[in-house]
Order: structure tokens, then C-alpha cells, then sequence
């Protein structure tokens, strides 16, 4: 089950990098951001994208874990740790969405 270790590790990977892309973006990455480009001028002047990058890509960077802690599961366990580690970071993505719903109203 080599397959589930890649599979953690081709995702830790790919969060660890966005985070980082984002929290050193310096606001540019903002643009990435679903719905932020939605908003009008007037409303965007209301934010500040570079502390906005920085939160988001620090919240990426920690949504790899789990999928790390996937890894030293699925040696000991082949396939365990990967179906864990997904259902952490859904956890952690629902988590997410609920707090942006209330920092919107």
C-alpha cells in the first residue's frame, strides 16, 4: 500500500506549498481567494489582503499535517492513516468554511 503513502505525502506537500506561496505573497495571492474577487472595490478597500495571505497560508501550511500524520500511520498500517488523514482535513476544511461565513456577516 505504498500507494496511500504517496498519496499523503503528494498532499502534504501540495498544502505545504500553497501556504507558503500565500503567506509569503505579500497580498497577491488574494486574487485566489473564492469570492474575494466578487466583492467591489469599495469593499475590498476593507480588507487587509496582506494579513488575509498570510492567515490563509498558514492555515494551509497546518492543513498538511494531518496528512503528514498519515504517512507514519500508513507505515504501520497501510491505508488507515490515509483514510484518517482525509477525514481530519475535511474536518478542518468544514471548520474553515464555517469561520469565513462568520467573518462575512
Amino acid at each position: 500500500m505504498i500507494i496511500c503513502i504517496i498519496i499523503d505525502f503528494t498532499m502534504a506537500l501540495i498544502f505545504f506549498l500553497f501556504g507558503i506561496v500565500f503567506y509569503k505573497s505579500e497580498g497577491k495571492a488574494v486574487k485566489f481567494l473564492a469570492g474575494y474577487n466578487e466583492k467591489s472595490e469599495d469593499e475590498r478597500k476593507k480588507y487587509d489582503e496582506n494579513a488575509m495571505c498570510k492567515s490563509y497560508g498558514k492555515r494551509m501550511i497546518f492543513m498538511s499535517l494531518p496528512f503528514l500524520l498519515g504517512i507514519l500511520i500508513d507505515i504501520q498500517y497501510p491505508g488507515i492513516g490515509c483514510l484518517i488523514s482525509w477525514a481530519v482535513w475535511f474536518v478542518m476544511f468544514i471548520l474553515l468554511l464555517v469561520d469565513r461565513h462568520k467573518r462575512e456577516k
